[in-house]
C-alpha cells in the first residue's frame, strides 16, 4: 500500500493515541496538530492526502476548520469526528464541506475501513473519461475540464459530477442522488445537495459557458444541453 499523509486534528487524548495506532498499522504516515492554526500551517506545508478532525477541535469548530479551508482551495478529502448523529449534524458537517464523519464511539474497523475508501487508488483504466458536450471528467486524476480548461473538484464534487455523468439527460431524484453520491439514506429535509450542485455550477458553468445542470423542480437534477 502506498503510504499517503494524513493529517489528524484531535485534542481528545485517547481518540488521537487510538487514531495514532491505527493509521500507522494500516501503514498510514500521519502528522497530528493540536490548535486549529497549525491546522491551517500544516495543510499548506505538507499538503495532506486527508484530513481528520474532531468537531469540538481544540475548543473551536472542526466545521469551522473545514469551512475556511474549502474556500483556501483545498480538496482533498474532509473527515470529521462528530460527538452525536443527529440530522442537523449531518446537515452542517457536509454543510461545511466535510466529504464524511465518524460518530464516537471510536470504533478502529469502521474508522480504518472508510480511511482506506477515501484514499484507495483509482481503479479506472488508463485514459478513462466521462464526457458530455465539451465537459470531460478523467476518472484517473479525478480533475474536470471544459472547453480544456482544468477544474479541481473536492472528493464530493467529483462523486456529484460523476455520478451526473453516468446519467446524462436522465431526470435524477434527490433520494437517488443522496444514496448514490453519500451512499446512505441522508434522513430530514436538508439543502445539502442544492449548496453541492450550486458549487458545480460556480465551476463548470463560468467564465460565460452555457448551463448543463439543470433543476427539475419538485424532482432533482438533470445533466443536459438544452
Amino acid at each position: 500500500m502506498p503510504r499517503s499523509m494524513i493529517l489528524v486534528a484531535a485534542s481528545e487524548a485517547a481518540l488521537l493515541t487510538a487514531i495514532t495506532a491505527d493509521l500507522e498499522q494500516s501503514g498510514y504516515e500521519l502528522q497530528t496538530v493540536h490548535n486549529p492554526d497549525e491546522v491551517f500551517r500544516k495543510t499548506r506545508e505538507i499538503q495532506p492526502a486527508l484530513l481528520v478532525v474532531e468537531e469540538h477541535f481544540a475548543q473551536g469548530s472542526g466545521f469551522d476548520i473545514c469551512k475556511q479551508l474549502r474556500l483556501e482551495g483545498a480538496t482533498f478529502p474532509l473527515l470529521v469526528i462528530m460527538d452525536t448523529d443527529t440530522v442537523e449534524d449531518r446537515v452542517a458537517c457536509l454543510l461545511a464541506g466535510a466529504d464524511d464523519y465518524f460518530v464516537k464511539p471510536y470504533r478502529s474497523d469502521t474508522f480504518v475501513k472508510q480511511i482506506h475508501l477515501y484514499l484507495q487508488p483509482s481503479n479506472a483504466s488508463q485514459g478513462e473519461t466521462l464526457k458530455f458536450d465539451n465537459l470531460v471528467l478523467d476518472l484517473n486524476t479525478r480533475v474536470a475540464s471544459r472547453g480544456g480548461q482544468p477544474i479541481s473538484l473536492t472528493m464530493k464534487e467529483y462523486d456529484l459530477l460523476k455520478y451526473l455523468l453516468e446519467h446524462p439527460r436522465e431526470v435524477l431524484t434527490r433520494d437517488q442522488i443522496l444514496e448514490n453520491v453519500w451512499g446512505y439514506d441522508f434522513l430530514g429535509e436538508s439543502n445539502v445537495i442544492e449548496v453541492y450542485i450550486r458549487y458545480l455550477r460556480l465551476k463548470i458553468e463560468g467564465d460565460g459557458e452555457k448551463k448543463l445542470i439543470y433543476t427539475v423542480r419538485g424532482v432533482g437534477y438533470a445533466l443536459r444541453d438544452a
